[in-house]
């Protein structure tokens, strides 16, 4: 008699189609600081005053809520795919999966933060920082 599959191989590829929900959330909500490094990184020194202004107007105007709304929206739509995918369609199918759904959903969205905090916070920070981007005064670590 075989075996389909064992109890880790199912826990092993619900993470790994979650880390892309993951992965593209935290991408997502660092949208403020992102363009700003790319923009450096591609156009050089000459566009270091422009990105630093392009950088300010998005973290500290409208933009970075709603860009964190978006990645919200995408996290959750993923959330959703990846339940659905599972055999997960209906409320009754809910209701009995319920501890799984709520804790995979607390997972995914802590994860999800303390990569965004990572991701743009220190790593994109101190990219910004060393090409040369005027957020040493306020950097995280200050």
């Amino acid at each position: 008699m075989v075996q389909d599959s064992t109890p880790d191989e199912g826990i092993l590829s619900e993470v790994k189609s979650l880390w892309k929900v993951i992965g593209l959330g935290a991408v997502t909500a660092s949208m403020c600081c992102l363009p700003s490094v790319v923009w450096v990184l591609f156009a050089g020194s000459s566009a270091i005053v422009a990105a630093d202004q392009l950088s300010n107007d998005l973290y500290y105007g409208i933009a970075r809520p709603i860009v964190y709304a978006v990645a919200i929206a995408m996290v959750s739509a993923g959330l959703v795919i990846h339940f659905r995918s599972r055999g997960i369609c209906t409320l009754d199918q809910v209701k009995k999966d319920r501890r799984r759904i709520i804790n995979t959903t607390l997972a995914v969205l802590t994860t999800t933060f303390v990569i965004y905090f990572i991701w743009n916070y220190i790593i994109l920070e101190l990219i910004g920082v060393y090409i040369g981007l005027p957020w040493a005064d306020s950097a995280i670590w200050k």
